[in-house]
């Protein structure tokens, strides 16, 4: 904890000594120092952003392959000064950090964002997107058609700007010490979640015993029985050792794995419009390359789990509608749009229409 504490005080204090300004989080230029290229007349800049993906996980190197473009596309004029694995702290207090803007840039899952997004919870829809490809996926997410204007409009709302998501049709995978095979399987499992009602909802509807817990407490709560299954992508498994205390990785595919970009709307609008432009086009290139990569991470993840001694469980398209039209699943889905205020409703109609 006070290694953590100190590297928040290390990240503020760059912040203030590179920005000049009152608050760490600030974007007034620092002293200019002689330069060249089409940025040399604009102010240098650095901004602060973070994580809490696990390490070499495909979240941190979207962060720093965003920042690795930033730099170069300007010749380090705009800077990220980027921390990865929770250096800065877990979801919820780089959110926090965010929108207070003591730091720019986050990197991270959309659950922990509903707490300041209630559009968010869109994506706490159960297997919305399982019958649709990474493509389809990303036109409705990084498009600009009607979703995306009115996710970001929201967004905007609670004082963050959305920049992009990551993902290309793969999910969070179920793992547990017990086979589940069948809906029948589920009920009475202690499954880990997120602090995030609408997941603890659904495997509550599903007949399981759902429990928030850190990250960082989940390998000692799996290897002490506290909680028998958790979900993640399986890169997160593989780098968390979690083939160590579970025995069993299921597709269940209730969450899409996607890691999106979102900065503090006062940083952002701070910014001269050439910084903000670079800032758009590094986030899609990075996405542009990555997205490929990511079918053959979770491929090769599942296969290391398996070399490891874990037991993969796949299910037919037949399973994923049986849940989906389960009435308690129904009735979320209900609550979540109505949470949402519609967008939920029309994401399914843009996959619909994008397919």
């Amino acid at each position: 904890m006070h290694s953590k504490l100190k590297k928040i005080m290390m990240a503020c204090v760059t912040g203030l000594l590179v920005l000049g300004l009152s608050g760490c989080g600030s974007e007034k230029a620092q002293k200019q120092e002689p330069a060249k290229g089409p940025y040399a007349d604009l102010p240098q800049v650095t901004l602060v952003g973070g994580d809490s993906s696990g390490k070499g996980s495909v979240g941190q190197r979207f962060g720093e392959l965003v920042a690795q473009k930033v730099a170069n596309k300007t010749e380090g004029r705009l800077k990220i000064d980027y921390h990865p694995n929770a250096e800065l702290g877990g979801d919820e207090d780089l959110l926090r950090q965010l929108r207070a803007n003591d730091i720019q840039l986050v990197v991270g899952q959309m659950a922990p964002v509903t707490a300041f997004v209630p559009e968010g919870a869109v994506f706490d829809l159960p297997m919305v997107f399982t019958p649709y490809d990474g493509k389809t996926i990303d036109r409705v997410l990084n498009g600009d058609g009607p979703f995306r204007t009115k996710l970001a409009a929201a967004y905007d709302r609670a004082g963050l700007h959305y920049l992009g998501t990551l993902q290309n049709g793969t999910y969070r995978l179920m793992t547990s010490n017990k086979p589940v095979r069948t809906l029948e399987d589920f009920k009475g499992i202690k499954i880990r979640t997120m602090s995030n009602k609408n997941h603890m909802a659904f495997w509550s509807v599903m007949g399981a015993n759902p429990t928030p817990l850190a990250w960082p407490e989940l390998y000692f709560s799996l290897q002490s029985g506290i909680v028998e299954a958790e979900e993640n992508a399986a890169d997160s498994i593989v780098s968390a050792n979690f083939n160590e205390v579970q025995k069993y990785v299921a597709e269940t595919n209730v969450i899409l794995y996607a890691n999106e970009l979102v900065v503090n709307k006062k940083a952002f609008d701070a910014l001269p419009e050439a910084y903000q432009k670079v800032l758009e086009e590094s986030v899609q290139e990075a996405m542009n390359e990555l997205a490929p990569t990511l079918v053959q991470v979770d491929k090769d993840s599942k296969a290391k789990l398996q070399q490891k001694g874990m037991t993969l469980i796949t299910y037919p398209p037949e399973f994923y509608k049986e849940v989906r039209t389960q009435p308690g699943v129904i009735k979320l889905y209900q609550q979540i749009d109505q949470q949402t205020n519609g967008l939920g409703t029309l994401l399914m109609q843009e996959l619909k229409k994008n397919a």
